[in-house]
């Protein structure tokens, strides 16, 4: 009975409890606070396993390094209060200002007459420091600003500095960055098992170009030049390098394009295999006849396509590289792979007429998505049963007969590609899509659409390095800004690791 009336007691005491916050709710007042019971049982328990434990944030403050702390006072307190230390508050803010250092450089007069005088330090260009060659670049090239609203900013921040030394800051003496964009395509293509590629429009010299973007997970790669064909692409795939070589894969890729026999092996018996440069092949084409020859395919074209993919081969590059692309032609070399959302778009923008076609393009567009699921379910844990089920049901969805011709003649074109489809059944780590070069390279369209095109050789190369190598740290988790501070020597900044050697390192352990 005793148990029986404490426990209506306390049901008693949580009504009123509840009946007064709800008479303060009304009154317009505060209800009472509502105090946690302690942690300490909680404490005891074994933490939970499985998804249904979530781990608590910390604090985002706790994160933050402190570099000035400020102590506010009451002004006038109370007679009778007692001080009961401090509450804490912290505060992010940003310092910009003009930092004007007059260097006076020591002169010495050496025996022998001649002057002497002490080195600016390092990181200086010009009449300029790092830190504002550090903004500068970062502002143009990953906040995408054009150089008049970057002029005025400079100004407003009382910058003295004209429209050429701003452009003289984002073109001139960047060989370094050139390099090592140039150095992350060499080690990508070194050991990157897969690439994604693709292009976009391009102006350069007031004259329509294609930007080609080359990467993957790791790295990106950006270059922009007036042709988009194979031997562009093939020039591209030699990182930097000028030479034209005849090996065993330039005359293997000859044969696979048809070339004659006879032009085969003038070029196969030739003592000379290894060219410098493009004049250096074209007088050794000129030399064997080839370029007199009016036949098709046409020998020059072949020939150098085929000694462009040699000088490739013989540096080493995509030495097992699955080439991932939408389908362009240009891109259709060594190991080739195709992309599942640009070859599924192909029957989603058919034109329909009848309600017959549309039912045939929807059923056509379910089986392809559902095959297309099932193949990313594969890449996670490939097995050969699955491998070869996958086999048999692309065979029964692109030999099916629809009734809707166009439809019917698109699925046998993609049936065509079956090896370029399934290449992910042998090798399930390649992607099934080139999203990632897509999203890559949009940079380089909102750069077109801000700022147009280049007007100088120099300045096409700087756009395309820089737009790289921020995409490059971005991928490897470095913040550019970090980046831009250790290249150009601000002090007291942190190291960065070179970057083909973490890109090196990535695609070994991926």
């Amino acid at each position: 009975m005793v148990l029986k009336l404490l426990d209506e007691v306390a049901e008693l005491r949580r009504t009123v409890a509840a009946q007064r916050d709800e008479i303060a709710r009304l009154k317009g007042g505060s209800p009472r606070p509502n105090i946690k019971p302690s942690g300490m049982d909680q404490a005891t328990e074994p933490p939970p396993t499985g998804a249904g434990g979530q781990r608590r944030k910390g604090s985002k403050t706790a994160k933050l390094s402190i570099h000035e702390e400020r102590i506010v006072k009451v002004e006038a307190p109370p007679a009778g209060s007692r001080f009961k230390g401090y509450a804490k508050f912290v505060v992010q803010d940003l310092l910009i200002r003009p930092h004007v250092v007059n260097f006076r450089c020591e002169r010495w007069q050496m025996p022998d007459g001649h002057m002497m005088t002490a080195p600016l330090p390092g990181g200086v260009s010009g009449h300029f420091g790092p830190d504002l060659r550090r903004f500068v670049l970062a502002q143009y090239h990953q906040g995408q600003v054009t150089v008049p609203r970057l002029l005025a900013l400079l100004h407003a921040f009382g910058i003295l500095i004209s429209k050429r030394q701003l452009v003289r800051l984002l073109i001139a003496n960047q060989d370094g960055f050139l390099a090592e964009a140039r150095d992350v395509l060499r080690a990508g293509l070194n050991c990157a098992p897969w690439i994604t590629v693709d292009d976009t429009g391009a102006r350069h010299l007031a004259k329509n170009g294609v930007c080609t973007q080359i990467g993957n997970a790791h790295f990106a790669y950006f270059a922009t030049t007036a042709s988009k064909s194979r031997g562009n692409f093939l020039a591209l795939l030699r990182a930097g390098h000028d030479d034209y070589v005849i090996n065993a894969e330039a005359l293997a890729y000859m044969r696979q394009r048809a070339l004659s026999g006879p032009v085969i092996a003038r070029l196969a018996e030739h003592p000379r295999q290894i060219f410098a440069d493009r004049s250096a092949w074209s007088a050794h084409l000129d030399e064997l006849g080839i370029a007199a020859l009016k036949v098709n395919p046409d020998p020059v074209m072949v020939a150098t396509e085929g000694a462009l993919w040699g000088s490739v081969k013989a540096h080493g590059f995509l030495p097992n590289t699955v080439i991932v692309s939408d389908d362009a032609g240009q891109f259709n070399v060594g190991q080739h792979g195709l992309c599942w959302v640009h070859a599924e778009r192909l029957v989603h923008k058919l034109d329909t007429f009848t309600d017959e076609q549309r039912a045939a393009q929807r059923r056509t567009r379910d089986l392809i998505w559902r095959f297309y699921r099932d193949l990313k379910t594969y890449r996670q844990h490939p097995t050969r049963q699955r491998k070869t089920a996958l086999r048999v049901r692309f065979e029964r969805i692109f030999t099916r007969t629809t009734g809707f011709v166009t439809l019917d003649r698109l699925l046998a074109r993609l049936h065509a590609n079956k090896r370029e489809l399934l290449i992910v059944l042998d090798r399930p780590e390649i992607p099934l899509h080139t999203n990632g070069s897509e999203n890559d390279i949009r940079c380089q369209v909102t750069k077109r659409k801000i700022s147009g095109g280049t007007r100088s050789d120099t300045g096409r190369d700087c756009r395309d390095a820089f737009l790289g190598l921020a995409k490059t740290c971005a991928k490897l988790g470095i913040v550019f800004w970090d980046y831009l501070g250790a290249r150009l020597a601000v002090p007291r900044h942190a190291e960065i690791p070179d970057l083909p050697t973490v890109v090196r390192h990535r695609c070994a352990t991926a």
